[in-house]
């Protein structure tokens, strides 16, 4: 791998904007170690949040909650590749061939870690073995993959609102903040219901439309864009309903994050600021030869390593509570010792699993497609909602059935692993298209 690492990272072309790399490596990075960091388990098995346990804790997800980061970096990059493929491709083909090409990355690993989980939990559960630890982790190991679906989305929408961007700017960009505004107005002033569940598209895409602007080079005083975000979130939290925390808190009337609130979307105005304020000394950073190949490296297997982390970090717990090994309370002295050697093992573990499945992370070279556009929707629209509904109802229950509510519809685990599984393949038709006859 080395070899190779090396030789991508000395081809890389200078007109690349390698900071856009790094963000990406470095906010991915920053959600894994914040999650092994957050999760708890006593010595009965059950699993907690560390943010419950110590509230004052909380005000760290300020820096830690960065995913906005990983979506302001994916428009940068969708706005790039969709004007590439829109000047080589035919007319008709170029959605198609763009979603197949960004989304390649991203559904190969998701659908083997889907179908590894998938057949994992029905061989546990006829073997009678899903309760405790195991029963939670068949459980917490899909929440991941909202990300997933919401990045699905992102690349969905990337062509008619690069379109907007294109015609409007800063306008389409306010826009949509107007309508995260406009929503949580709805929300918590007139009651609306099922209304917060829009600014799943508001919030995101506000964010995903920041990285358009930043391709274009129109974010020229980041300064300002942090001090609004920042100044905004605060206000929000201390004059509003929002909770202080930008990550979803067990048993909270109100979450930042799902569904996702303006005082998220004021976090991730301060947060895109704060990388563009670093951006000089970050690029010099990233310019030298072993950081850059560090980048290189952790890019080929970052969805690998995302996907598979909270199997891992749960499989050691699931060693020490087998082992008897002695699980200090949460927060205390003991646990806080604890957390430099839980974590290496938690990484290494990690890189036994990425070394299992890397391999379908590989890009794979495909002719210039001229398939259809509405069969590439409607599979990225399957892969959005049975992607999305295994994180809300996990792996557990495969033979029962049971449900989970998404938005306002009732979804099963054995129901959402079909709609992922028959999106892709759909994409994968509709990207190939007819290139081969």
């Amino acid at each position: 791998m080395g070899s190779s690492v090396r030789d991508l990272a000395a081809a890389t072309p200078g007109t690349r904007d390698r900071y856009v790399d790094l963000l990406r490596v470095a906010s991915l990075g920053t959600v894994v170690l914040g999650h092994w960091l957050m999760a708890v388990v006593s010595g009965d098995g059950q699993v907690g949040n560390l943010l419950a346990v110590v509230p004052e804790l909380q005000v760290l997800t300020w820096a830690l909650q960065i995913m906005p980061v990983f979506f302001f970096v994916g428009g940068f990059s969708h706005a790039l590749s969709y004007r590439s493929l829109r000047r080589r491709q035919p007319e008709g083909s170029v959605y198609s061939a763009f979603l197949r090409a960004r989304l390649q990355r991203l559904l190969r690993p998701t659908m083997v870690f889907i179908l590894v989980w998938g057949v994992a939990a029905l061989i546990v559960q006829l073997l009678g073995g899903d309760g405790g630890l195991t029963g939670v982790a068949l459980r917490l190991v899909a929440q991941p993959l909202w990300f997933i679906g919401i990045y699905l989305a992102m690349v969905a929408f990337t062509p008619p609102l690069l379109r907007l961007h294109e015609r409007y700017g800063w306008g389409a960009f306010g826009l949509l903040v107007a309508g995260a505004v406009l929503v949580d107005v709805a929300r918590f002033a007139v009651h609306v219901p099922f209304v917060e569940f829009l600014n799943f598209a508001f919030v995101w895409l506000a964010v995903h439309q920041l990285g358009f602007l930043r391709a274009d080079g129109r974010i020229r005083i980041p300064a300002a864009l942090a001090a609004a975000g920042l100044g905004g979130a605060v206000a929000l939290v201390a004059l509003g309903p929002y909770p202080l925390s930008m990550v979803g808190m067990p048993g909270e009337k109100v979450s930042n994050m799902a569904p996702p609130t303006l005082a998220l979307l004021c976090h991730g105005l301060w947060l895109v600021g704060a990388v563009e304020l670093l951006r000089v000394p970050g690029t010099r950073l990233v310019q030298k030869a072993a950081v850059w190949r560090a980048v290189v490296a952790a890019n080929g297997i970052a969805m690998t390593a995302f996907l598979w982390h909270l199997t891992a970090m749960l499989g050691v717990y699931g060693a020490m509570l087998c082992l008897g090994l002695p699980m200090p309370e949460p927060a205390s002295a003991a646990w806080w010792a604890e957390v430099p050697p839980r974590m290496i093992v938690a990484g290494a573990l990690t890189a036994v699993l990425v070394a299992a499945f890397r391999g379908v992370e590989r890009p794979v070279k495909a002719a210039p497609a001229t398939g259809s556009g509405p069969v590439a929707a409607l599979g990225i629209a399957l892969c959005l909602f049975g992607v999305l509904g295994l994180s809300m109802v996990g792996f557990g229950g495969m033979l029962e059935g049971r449900t989970a509510m998404l938005v306002a519809v009732r979804v099963t685990a054995p129901a959402a692993v079909a709609m992922a599984l028959a999106g892709w393949l759909l994409v994968e038709r509709a990207g190939r298209g007819s290139a081969a006859s």
